[in-house]
């Protein structure tokens, strides 16, 4: 499988392989759909769940490489919560509506991502020596299933976990010595906070 391994450039004296290319671009696509509140993101998230795991057994990465079936069944229970929502959760548009976590929801949430991270992030350490920063490796991994599942919901909140995930994500791929992600990881960053704005507005308007 040495097209996984196909360098197009170098950048900074760091390769920017094809896979890195095509998961950047699938996955930008796919975020800004969801942050417009397009139900296609999810035809795109599926191609996308492809491309990381080549990707990710490519780099190493064996925490974020294992998320990829579990992302792959929450990208499709979340297409499906979109489109066929019951009465009291329909949008006037046939689709889900946006709702948002309690404060007792959102702490248990923190909770349970620390408590995760610690554990896998551990076992990982154990099992797989060769992952270069197993801790943090976990933490991304933990907070992407989590914000991938608020996402599946359609919570508001999820916007704030991608944000912490954009930010990790861009400190993970500085410490491996990855140059072309941490910029695409900026620009999910800045889709982000984009989308929080725009969700928050349709939460709003779907829940007067």
């Amino acid at each position: 499988m040495d097209w996984i391994k196909y360098t197009l450039f170098t950048l900074g004296g760091t390769p920017v392989l094809l896979m890195d290319l095509i998961s950047s671009v699938l996955g930008l696509t796919c975020v800004f759909l969801a942050g417009r509140n397009s139900k296609y993101n999810f035809w795109v998230g599926y191609l996308y769940t492809a491309a990381l795991f080549f990707l990710f057994w490519n780099k190493n990465l064996y925490a974020m490489l294992f998320l990829q079936p579990i992302s792959l069944t929450i990208n499709i229970i979340g297409h499906w919560r979109w489109t066929h929502p019951s009465k009291e959760e329909e949008s006037s548009k046939g689709d889900l509506k946006v709702t948002q976590l309690s404060w007792t929801q959102r702490g248990l949430g923190v909770m349970m991502v620390l408590l995760l991270s610690a554990l896998w992030g551990w076992m990982l350490f154990k099992l797989f020596p060769g992952d270069p920063h197993p801790y943090l490796d976990t933490v991304v991994t933990v907070l992407i299933l989590y914000a991938q599942l608020l996402s599946a919901l359609k919570k508001w909140d999820c916007w704030l976990v991608w944000l912490l995930v954009n930010i990790t994500q861009i400190i993970l791929h500085i410490s491996v010595g990855n140059v072309f992600m941490p910029i695409v990881c900026t620009l999910y960053l800045i889709n982000g906070i984009w989308s929080l704005f725009g969700w928050r507005k349709l939460y709003n308007k779907e829940n007067k």
